[in-house]
């Protein structure tokens, strides 16, 4: 074999070390792949909550139990005074007629941010994210039927699914969560998930929404938020990675659990009041692991080139 037919050979380090050769910066887009699997499931933990809890008898029975537990009402829920369904008292946002003055609010409050940062692609994913969750919730609820197949009260033949009040604080947390700047969105995404744990509890216990409501509310938003940040384009995506403190996923999920067992707590049974703030606990473990548990998943993710 001739020095010209001989096959190159990697450079020698001295000491007889053989070097890697360099990866390439940039990588193509046949060793990118898109983000879209969060999407998928949450889209497809959605569908199946509502298959179980509202297409099986049950599913069905299983939730019309917990309205049987304890008095009949919403007096019963140490936040009753604070629910607005109390004469005279102020609910707390979204519930009762706050609802749509906070979706508004909560609309402006993203316009302004991103005109304030021109974060404008973030910006409409943001805005996507509230109006399709909410339009939505009213399209599910108007198309799929509740079915009854227990023979249930009438009382519990109203079709909640997904929940109103819910899909308000988790989509708007959400949606915050994408147009805040990167150093606080880690204390954003924490208020909004103490916020959620509160409504979500509460709409739980007081009887307004069953369970599934609830949490069918919550992965419907996380389905649109996987979307908005499996859409947004790669730069953009990128900038919405962040690492929030060592601490504080620990801090705010106790924080959410302790203010999830005091709006579902309630006088009358102890059963619905657990149930009620494990639903709330688990919407606001949803949304923190959606918005700040995976911070890499805005970003494309890359795997080595093959050869």
């Amino acid at each position: 074999m001739t020095q010209h037919d001989s096959p190159s050979l990697p450079a020698h380090r001295p000491g007889g070390s053989r070097q890697a050769p360099e990866a390439p910066d940039d990588p193509s887009p046949s060793r990118t792949t898109r983000p879209w699997m969060p999407a998928l499931l949450y889209t497809l933990g959605f569908l199946t909550v509502y298959l179980l809890a509202i297409c099986t008898p049950w599913g069905q029975r299983a939730e019309n139990a917990l309205f049987d537990l304890g008095k009949q009402g919403s007096e019963e829920a140490w936040i009753y005074p604070l629910s607005g369904s109390e004469y005279g008292s102020t609910p707390i946002p979204p519930m009762e007629l706050s609802a749509k003055p906070t979706l508004m609010a909560g609309l402006a409050v993203i316009v302004v941010l991103t005109l304030v940062r021109r974060c404008w692609r973030q910006g409409c994913a943001a805005l996507g994210i509230v109006i399709l969750t909410t339009g939505s919730k009213e399209a599910f609820k108007s198309v799929m039927p509740r079915p009854d197949l227990v023979g249930a009260r009438e009382n519990l033949l109203d079709q909640g699914f997904p929940s109103g009040h819910t899909a308000i604080p988790a989509a708007l947390t959400l949606a915050a969560v994408l147009v805040v700047s990167p150093r606080i969105r880690p204390y954003v995404a924490t208020a909004g998930v103490l916020w959620l744990a509160c409504i979500a509890a509460a709409s739980a216990t007081m009887g307004g929404h069953r369970p599934s409501e609830v949490l069918g509310a919550t992965l419907l938003a996380c389905a649109y938020y996987g979307l908005a940040t499996w859409l947004l384009p790669p730069a953009a995506a990128a900038s919405g990675a962040t690492r929030s403190p060592r601490a504080l996923p620990i801090i705010t999920l106790t924080l959410a659990l302790a203010v999830a067992l005091a709006s579902g707590a309630r006088n009358d049974t102890l059963t619905r009041s657990l149930v009620s703030a494990a639903t709330g606990f688990i919407c606001a473990a949803l949304v923190w692991y959606a918005a700040v548990g995976r911070p890499a998943h805005t970003a494309r993710r890359t795997r080595p080139a093959l050869g």
